[in-house]
């Protein structure tokens, strides 16, 4: 029969491996507290393992009445993006193959920016980019769900607050950007799923108290499915561009 000491012995023999291994496991699945870094890594490998998601972004300034509206379904290797601004509209659409750009006269002059003789010559018809083209690898990086990768800050300089009952499971991350020529200074907060998947859920970003921006995310890996114009209503963008 063993003694005491030797069954405290045998028995931290098995459970402290144990309890070392059970640890190790906690953190490599993410459980126990979790840092700004630790969470900006888990959303970027989780949304690089979505298929889809569905992106609408709202954009308002004090300055003027017209809100920009975008509803977009971006998939792994197709997307499709819709671009509102009052009555003006644009249409873009990735395939693996081409990509394509539509809309009425004013969304092509004043959203695109194409002269009136090039939304002319476009008219109704869908200007096409083939695959491989720096202008088709332009679009499938804004239309297709690794762009959304982009949105996430840096750790340095961002705040993250980790959910806490009976609040929402999220967490939240907020962060300053500095004003630059071009840009405003701003401030953004974006939240995350803090339940299975790190994904992000919702990023506001105001500046100067008069601006808006809002990102909303949903519907994460559902079917993204995106038709091909007619080919008798395409025109290439060479033709377009001169």
């Amino acid at each position: 029969m063993l003694s005491r000491a030797a069954r405290l012995i045998f028995a931290s023999a098995v459970v402290l491996p144990t309890l070392v291994l059970l640890s190790a496991r906690a953190e490599a699945t993410g459980a126990g507290a979790r840092t700004t870094s630790s969470v900006l890594r888990a959303a970027k490998s989780d949304i690089g393992k979505q298929r889809s998601v569905h992106l609408v972004v709202t954009s308002s300034s004090s300055s003027t009445s017209v809100e920009e509206h975008i509803k977009a379904d971006l998939g792994t290797v197709s997307g499709i993006e819709t671009i509102s601004e009052g009555s003006e509209t644009v249409i873009l659409k990735v395939t693996p193959s081409y990509g394509y750009l539509s809309g009425d006269s004013s969304g092509l002059t004043k959203i695109f920016g194409m002269t009136s003789a090039q939304a002319k010559e476009v008219g109704k018809d869908w200007v096409s980019v083939k695959a491989g083209t720096s202008q088709y690898k332009d679009l499938a990086a804004s239309i297709t769900v690794s762009s959304v990768a982009s949105i996430l800050p840096a750790a340095k300089g961002t705040k993250l607050s980790t959910p806490a009952p009976p609040a929402k499971k999220l967490y939240t991350l907020k962060w300053d950007t500095a004003a630059t020529r071009s840009e405003p200074a701003s401030a953004t907060t974006l939240t995350l799923s803090a339940v299975g998947a790190t994904l992000p859920v919702l990023e506001t970003t105001t500046a100067l108290g008069t601006e808006k921006e809002t990102l909303a995310f949903s519907n994460w890996g559902e079917q993204v499915v995106v038709s091909t114009p007619p080919a008798g209503s395409t025109i290439p963008f060479s033709k377009v561009s001169g």
